[in-house]
């Protein structure tokens, strides 16, 4: 108990310098939170595939479409228990900053291959009747207050043209790891318009989704797929869905490899700062040191005087960083389009990361002080001018 005290006195002996090192320490693990937190969100996309899904699409790029035929070949490849398809349909609503998925799929199919996205029966039932009629994540529904029933302009970039969609259905997100933020509509309706519009574009969608029996014969199913096209004038490529999301991390490698470097260094820096205050105490008590080992403190003792007043500056700081970084994650998610990073939130691992991060920095800067107090002979300890 006495011990516990004299480390709180020590902590408070220097007001200014420590609650500057604090502050340093807040600001920090702040912002390594907050780079974690859009790694995070770049890899959620992957972290929320299913294991029974595979992803079929052009072998030269995600760019070229595939034929509407090739869906009953795939049907019937053993393993295979469902095929769907989507189409990228992009396209501005009211302004190109509101940026949302935005897909043609088959309405009859789709919801299937994916029952994380939640839809009340009559919703449902009404989309599927109306060939313009649309479905939207419940994130997009509130952020543009959409309501069923509302009338949704979209002018057309990749499919040119003024297009019209009426909300049947806001769907939900089963957990927290489901993108709420995708307009579903029918891609029959597009289909119709390339029909007039643009008849070399007509019967084509994006991409395949494959459901499977038997998650652990993906790779089979995979090869299978892609031999069945093979030297067909649109050849496939398959992958599980965690593959195919993965690619797209991949394409801003470089951005997210420096945000954990980034994030990292700010470990160090927390270091660095601590450890300055540390040093600066410890040779300012050298001639304490020495006094008290000569009334009795064991090398235990100072060892936890030490180690305690950095870990309680370290703590204090990484709590405050971790108050911090909830509402400035918050602040962030409600000026970033939706669409951008449809899963935007702080993760537990980004809460264990950061307060073992200011555990360890609170240990590691204690070392050197640890080591010159006990390591001290109490007589030169004691010719210390102070």
């Amino acid at each position: 108990m006495k011990i516990i005290k004299l480390i709180f006195k020590n902590v408070l002996r220097h007001k200014l310098r420590n609650a500057l090192t604090v502050l340093g320490i807040a600001i920090a693990i702040m912002f390594f939170g907050v780079l974690r937190t859009v790694v995070d969100a770049w890899y959620a996309g992957v972290d929320a595939s299913a294991n029974n899904r595979l992803i079929t699409r052009h072998a030269v790029s995600f760019i070229f479409t595939l034929p509407y035929s090739y869906k009953e070949q795939i049907l019937r490849i053993p393993g295979v228990s469902g095929v769907t398809f989507a189409n990228w349909f992009g396209g501005v609503y009211i302004k190109p900053e509101n940026f949302f998925a935005r897909m043609a799929i088959e309405p009859d199919t789709y919801l299937d291959a994916y029952p994380e996205f939640l839809v009340e029966k009559d919703q449902l039932e009404a989309f599927k009747k109306e060939r313009n009629a649309c479905i939207l994540g419940e994130k997009i529904a509130n952020q543009f207050n959409l309501k069923i029933g509302d009338i949704m302009p979209i002018e057309g970039d990749i499919y040119p043209g003024s297009w019209e969609f009426v909300v049947r259905a806001v769907y939900k997100p089963r957990d927290e790891k489901t993108d709420a933020t995708q307009m579903l509509f029918h891609w029959q309706y597009l289909d119709e318009r390339m029909r007039q519009d643009s008849p070399s574009r007509a019967g084509q969608i994006g991409w395949y989704v494959v459901t499977i029996k038997d998650p652990s014969n993906a790779a089979s199913v995979s090869t299978s797929i892609d031999a069945l096209f093979k030297n067909s004038p649109a050849e496939t490529k398959s992958e599980t869905e965690a593959a195919f999301q993965q690619s797209f991390v991949s394409m801003s490698g470089a951005i997210v490899t420096a945000m954990n470097f980034i994030s990292f260094v700010i470990v160090g820096i927390i270091l660095l700062v601590l450890a300055n205050t540390m040093v600066m105490t410890a040779r300012e008590r050298i001639r304490e040191y020495a006094v008290l080992k000569t009334i009795g403190f064991t090398r235990g003792h100072l060892i936890t005087l030490i180690a305690g007043e950095s870990l309680t500056i370290s703590l204090t700081g990484g709590m405050l960083g971790l108050s911090l970084i909830f509402p400035t994650v918050d602040g962030i998610a409600a000026n970033i389009p939706s669409g951008m990073f449809p899963i935007f939130k702080v993760t537990p691992t980004t809460v264990v990361l950061a307060s073992l991060t200011a555990i360890v920095v609170g240990v590691v800067a204690a070392v050197f002080p640890v080591w010159r107090a006990t390591s001290l002979r109490i007589v030169e300890g004691l010719r210390q001018v102070a």
